[in-house]
């Protein structure tokens, strides 16, 4: 079976590189730069992508392409980092950039090859790099550039390797789907061999060597697609052995509790509700730093399933883990990766678990858990729900999360979400809520004068979560939802909006 493979040097964008090549119904396995020569000798790979990464090639000299790499006989493809280094090892140069490009710029094609069939002359791609090739290496020929990179992309004359100055993985890049389909089928000549069907069945043995015959499976369940779709694949593989527990925090959207009751019922899901919301009020007194927060909510998380693991004699905590967020808390498959910001099921866990942990969405993104959803047959509804964070409003608001600022804010996103679905915006979104701002604005009801708070609606399009963009929700829509928000929802003067992309913002403010 002819397959991809893709060495990770530290960048955040590496699984997603996975993820494009899995679309293409294409098996790939995503492996660390610094693997043995023996390892890629035997892997019978029919490519190699290089990754980028954080690093720069004249700084992390230990940070490089593994020799062996180019003696495989088949085709390179370097993405940013990657093609740097395979630039400087094979004889060229890389230098720091005067113009640093980070965002949108235009790619010019000029010189036709295979990797680039059907694009146009011109296209959009994401930069984002502070070096580039200065000097090619001997024998490499530029296929394009940009204004500010003259050499964009590069191949050897004779060889299939190629390298490429922007980032194709990302939505951003218009044609970079094509690109990844060229690289595959025409460059590599890999056929189909990845299905959303083969996935499941890969995660279903991969379950059942790890837990074996008798061990019983403790879950958290949140409400979000990831626990949901994680309860119902592992209810059918384990049956009566999964224990399903859902915490309320206190920090759950509106109502949440009753809703997630009644689809545990149709799903047929066993769950044990707690209501553990003052606990969690209370080892968050205090509490402002997002990290310290993150780390508090994670904490009383365990505790609370330790608690119940010890009553129910269970061996593993499931949790619905996936990519992105081992991703953002810098997890790379060479732990070299830069922290944005940690995940209650990733960076919240105490160095001593007094169960292991069962993580079988860990390398899946957000679509592909959707995909698996479907095949579990969870109504669309479900499926296809906005994400909610694992630390729920915790990170929604501001600093010191408060009893009521949780209720403002509980109030202010239902109504937002309410207005989005009424008006057909909210399947236009990828993610849509609200955040609370603990900072007082002077508004006017009436006749009288009023310091009270701010709350900022957020809504991003994105496939990935990787990268995103704001929604263009129109403005009468968001003037509905401003008017109802400050009439309705009691302490809240002023409504904002939130404009920015990611990168460079993440799409929670914390």
């Amino acid at each position: 079976m002819g397959s991809i493979i893709i060495l990770d040097f530290g960048s955040q964008y590496t699984e997603l590189i996975a993820r494009r090549v899995r679309e293409l119904e294409v098996y790939c396995e995503v492996w660390p730069f610094d693997v043995s020569a023996k390892r890629l000798e035997s892997s019978g790979a029919a490519g190699i992508i290089l990754s980028g990464s954080y690093a720069s090639v004249y700084e992390n000299l230990d940070i490089r392409i593994h020799e062996a790499v180019f003696k495989l006989g088949i085709p390179i493809l370097g993405i940013c980092y990657g093609m740097q280094s395979m630039a400087e090892q094979l004889g060229g140069k890389v230098l720091g950039c005067s113009e640093k490009e980070f965002g949108l710029a235009h790619f010019n094609l000029e010189c036709e090859d295979p990797l680039f069939a059907g694009w146009p002359s011109r296209s959009r791609v994401w930069m984002s790099h502070g070096d580039q090739v200065k000097i090619l290496p001997p024998d490499f020929k530029i296929l394009g550039s940009s204004e500010n990179t003259p050499i964009a992309a590069m191949r050897h004359v004779s060889k299939p390797w190629y390298g490429v100055q922007f980032h194709p993985e990302t939505t951003h890049s218009e044609y970079g789907q094509s690109f990844f389909a060229n690289f595959v089928f025409q460059v590599c000549k890999v056929e189909k061999n990845w299905s959303p069907n083969q996935v499941l069945h890969d995660l279903e043995q991969k379950v059942l060597e790890q837990v074996k015959p008798g061990e019983k499976v403790l879950l958290g369940l949140s409400g979000g697609v990831d626990s949901m779709v994680l309860a119902v694949f592992l209810s059918r593989i384990l049956q009566d052995r999964l224990i399903c527990v859902f915490v309320d925090t206190g920090l759950l959207r509106y109502q949440e509790g009753a809703r997630l009751k009644q689809i545990f019922a149709d799903l047929k899901l066993n769950v044990l509700m707690i209501d553990s919301a003052q606990t969690f009020f209370d080892n968050l007194k205090g509490v402002s730093d997002p990290e310290l927060k993150r780390k508090a909510i994670g904490r009383v998380f365990i505790e609370e399933f330790a608690r119940e693991a010890q009553k129910l004699e269970v061996s593993y905590l499931a949790q619905g883990t996936i990519y992105s967020d081992v991703i953002e808390s810098a997890e790379t498959h060479t732990g070299k990766g830069k922290v944005i910001k940690s995940h209650h099921n990733v960076g919240g866990l105490p160095d001593v678990l007094p169960f292991k942990l069962l993580e079988p969405f860990r390398t899946l993104f957000k679509d592909e858990v959707r995909t698996l959803g479907r095949l579990l047959n969870i109504p669309e509804e479900w499926v296809m729900r906005h994400p909610f964070p694992g630390p729920g409003l915790g990170v929604r608001i501001l600093g010191e999360v408060k009893r009521e600022f949780v209720t403002i804010l509980q109030q202010a996103d239902h109504l937002f979400l309410e207005v989005l679905k009424k008006t057909g915006w909210y399947q236009k979104c990828s993610q849509a809520f609200a955040v609370f701002l603990p900072v007082q604005s002077v508004g006017v009801m009436g006749d009288g004068r009023r310091y009270d708070y701010v709350i900022s609606l957020r809504a991003v399009e994105t496939i990935d979560f990787m990268t995103a963009t704001p929604v263009r929700i129109p403005y009468e829509i968001l003037e509905e939802v401003a008017s109802r928000i400050v009439n309705e929802v009691p302490h809240v003067s002023r409504v904002v909006y939130d404009i920015s992309g990611k990168p460079p913002a993440t799409i929670e403010w914390e």
